[in-house]
């Protein structure tokens, strides 16, 4: 089971044993000691586990989840030492996959670990690999992040490749505007959100053969965008 897992803990000795026994496991880790830094994270990395504490300095666990499920279906597991019925069934139903209290096992955990990821695997696409739309006519390989049109390499903008990652992550997923300024842009941004609309223009302008009649990032109109390719 190779993950990227985000560790979101601000309890250091916590986060480095949960860390350390993860990266034994052949996991890739990143981790955050507050809220803020872990949504950066996540904006940043193909992330494809979280794991959650709920007490926090900046923000709750609860409030993370919450933000977190609006963008990705990621698989997260809280940690807390509250162990009140209420404050589980409450992460359960903001979207938390499961919900281990403290102290507890690393040898559970990550047991735990193994049982969201068969349930959940095939609704999760990983991203280490490449992946092709139409005779290879889009390819886009998220281990080193380069996207080729007709086996020409596209040179995308952060924006832009930020935008397409997260419409082919999720292609179920429609996107409103305001969920993608805040995948592309900080958590401060005061702009108007049709400046999404510009680059959506701009990243069709390269990944589609006719911009005006897009395949693969479309549009639903009165809501936003999702990706509209089928993979090979």
């Amino acid at each position: 089971m190779v993950q990227t897992v985000l560790i979101v803990e601000d309890e250091r000795m916590v986060r480095e044993a949960v860390s350390s026994y993860l990266r034994k496991q052949g996991c890739q880790v990143f981790w955050a000691e507050n809220g803020k830094d872990a949504l950066d994270i996540f904006k940043k990395e193909a992330v494809t586990f979280v794991i959650l504490d709920l007490m926090l300095p900046d923000m709750t666990g609860e409030e993370i989840c919450t933000i977190l499920r609006k963008r990705s279906r990621v698989p997260i597991i809280m940690l807390t030492a509250k162990t009140q019925e209420e404050d589980i069934l409450n992460g359960l139903r903001i979207g938390a996959d499961d919900y281990i209290t403290k102290p507890f096992s690393l040898k559970q955990l990550y047991a735990r670990m193994e049982v969201i990821l068969r349930r959940t695997g095939d609704e999760l696409k990983p991203l280490s690999q490449k992946f092709s739309w139409n005779a290879d006519d889009l390819v886009v390989d998220f281990e080193h992040r380069e996207v080729y049109k007709k086996g020409k390499p596209l040179n995308l903008t952060p924006s832009e490749w930020k935008i397409l990652s997260a419409l082919i992550r999720h292609p179920q997923k429609v996107y409103t505007r305001d969920e993608l300024i805040d995948l592309v842009f900080d958590s401060d941004f005061s702009g108007y959100n049709r400046v999404i609309d510009t680059h959506i223009k701009n990243l069709r302008k390269k990944v589609e053969c006719n911009p005006k009649s897009p395949v693969y990032v479309r549009t639903v109109h009165g809501i936003g965008y999702k990706f509209g390719g089928e993979e090979e």
